[in-house]
């Protein structure tokens, strides 16, 4: 089993940056695919990215493609999310998620999920 808690999240101006964090409990996260999802006002789940437990491999939204980059720290048990150039309709609440068998940006193939943080994005 695996506990999830992002951080990171916060107010920012349309063409800004921030960098979110994932840090995991547990002795076996590299075990793990973590995935990271967003949920905006008056929408459903997507999914954003998603990496595998060596960090070799990644999978993007093409939302998102080019200006977020999700990489991993297995020694630190924290994965990352880096997003640049930011738009107001990135604004949602982050979240992200574990599993250990599927490399898939399908919500419903993760078994654990964090509390999520929010990002504000202001035109």
């Amino acid at each position: 089993q695996v506990q999830l808690v992002e951080s990171g999240g916060g107010l920012v101006q349309a063409g800004g940056s921030l960098r979110l964090s994932c840090a995991a409990s547990g002795r076996t996260f590299s075990d793990y695919i973590i995935g990271w999802f967003r949920q905006g006002p008056g929408k459903e789940r997507e999914f954003v990215a998603t990496i595998t437990g060596a960090g070799g491999n990644t999978i993007y939204a093409p939302s998102v493609k080019g200006r977020f980059t999700i990489t991993r720290d297995n020694a630190k048990n924290t994965v990352y999310l880096q997003m640049n150039s930011l738009k107001p309709e990135d604004t949602a609440l982050y979240f992200c998620a574990a599993n250990r068998i599927y490399y898939t940006s399908a919500a419903t193939r993760y078994d654990y999920w964090g509390q999520g943080t929010q990002v504000t994005v202001s035109s």
